[in-house]
């Protein structure tokens, strides 16, 4: 199967205009076959990065073939950006979840064992998904239960994570909306956000990361271990920012193609089929 929906969530039930909201979901997985047989897949949904401004295409569909080829049903969420202020982009998100779990039957997934997998900005809307899918907000504009959009795991690739010393600015920025909220600043920096709802997860980053820097993964490595939440980080020395897969499949020119850190997707792999 390889179509794209468009997601139409109530974003006036949150109280944000719909103008310019279009969130898409490619769905990359195989169709069932009288062959294979019923296969249950974990469903991977992928939330590339791009500071809240843009969708990187590099941190989208060649992430989904990666993930495919190790298979899983991936899902590939092109989100609103550029000011649109929270929770827009998360109510997608949800909407996507909840599609996916609907769905579950017609697209061969485990409707208990749905992923949620981002980069960078994107990852910070895959821990806001992470540690936020039973807030009353988001169901209530979605008309469902907090079982419904409910992530089972997640995957956080280099994320925004605080809004505090170490935000990535820019980020925070475009989806705290123009005016200055402290309350909702606070409320988007997501160490702050873990509890016992919070599933397990599997982290990395660049100690060298020079546009998110590392102690974002650092304080939610912290948090998820004071709250009891099983997960695996990895930690590599150098590589930046913005890697991807790490290789010349997702580089732009001589940039991204960090070879000591391209195990992180394969360790990821080994963690979600135990998870």
């Amino acid at each position: 199967m390889y179509k794209t929906i468009t997601l139409t969530p109530d974003y006036k039930a949150v109280g944000v205009p719909d103008k310019d909201c279009n969130a898409t979901l490619q769905i990359i997985a195989p169709d069932f076959n009288e062959e294979m047989g019923k296969r249950n897949r974990r469903a991977v949904i992928i939330v590339p990065g791009g500071g809240y401004e843009f969708v990187s295409e590099r941190e989208a569909e060649p992430i989904a073939l990666k993930f495919a080829g190790a298979g899983f049903a991936c899902f590939v969420l092109r989100y609103s950006v550029y000011r649109k202020k929270f929770p827009t982009a998360l109510l997608e998100l949800a909407a996507a979840v909840k599609y996916v779990r609907e769905n579950s039957q017609e697209l061969d997934i485990d409707k208990d064992r749905i992923t949620v997998l981002g980069f960078s900005a994107g990852g910070h809307l895959a821990a806001c998904m992470a540690n936020m899918w039973n807030s009353s907000t988001i169901t209530y504009a979605l008309c469902c239960k907090a079982e419904d959009i409910k992530v089972n795991t997640s995957v956080l690739c280099y994320p925004v994570i605080t809004s505090g010393e170490y935000t990535h600015e820019g980020s925070i920025e475009n989806i705290v909306g123009d005016k200055p909220d402290a309350e909702l600043r606070e409320y988007l920096s997501l160490e702050n956000r873990v509890g016992e709802h919070t599933p397990p997860t599997f982290i990395w980053h660049c100690a060298d990361d020079g546009c998110v820097p590392v102690q974002n993964s650092l304080l939610y490595m912290q948090s998820l271990s004071k709250n009891k939440i099983p997960f695996e980080a990895h930690i590599y020395p150098w590589g930046g920012h913005g890697l991807a897969l790490c290789n010349e499949s997702t580089a732009m020119g001589d940039w991204h193609n960090v070879p000591s850190a391209e195990d992180w997707a394969d360790k990821c792999i080994n963690f979600l089929k135990i998870s």
